[in-house]
């Protein structure tokens, strides 16, 4: 079974940082994706950004230039790194791994983290 295990979140001033780190757990053998969505309350889960296993990275345009993705491919994690904060980026936070191949020989498979709560707010 694969696991998503996110941490870092919390409540930050305007103009703040925060720092989320999601480590995929489990028997891996690879993982096409990863990368992080958001849902504020009475919105819909949008995406934040995604980067392959190449590392070409694809950001929402609300959060380019203040947000940086990187990831450790042997580690199979990810750390979002967000400057400038806003507090229109209030939401809960998931993590998410798409196309996860547990072997080579199976269907790939797409997980989700638990979530984090990220608040901006004076």
């Amino acid at each position: 079974q694969v696991q998503l295990v996110e941490s870092g979140g919390g409540l930050v001033q305007p103009g703040g940082s925060l720092r989320l780190s999601c480590a995929a757990s489990g028997s891996i053998f690879s993982i096409n994706a990863m990368g992080w969505y958001r849902q504020a309350p009475g919105k819909q889960r949008e995406l934040v950004v995604v980067i392959t296993s190449g590392g070409r990275t694809n950001y929402a345009d609300s959060v380019k230039g203040r947000f940086t993705l990187s990831r450790d491919n042997a580690n199979n994690t990810v750390v979002l790194k967000m400057n400038n904060l806003k507090p229109e980026d209030t939401a809960v936070y998931y993590c998410y791994a798409d196309g996860v191949y547990q072997r080579v020989w199976l269907a790939p498979q797409n997980y989700w983290g638990q979530g984090t709560q990220v608040t901006v707010s004076s």
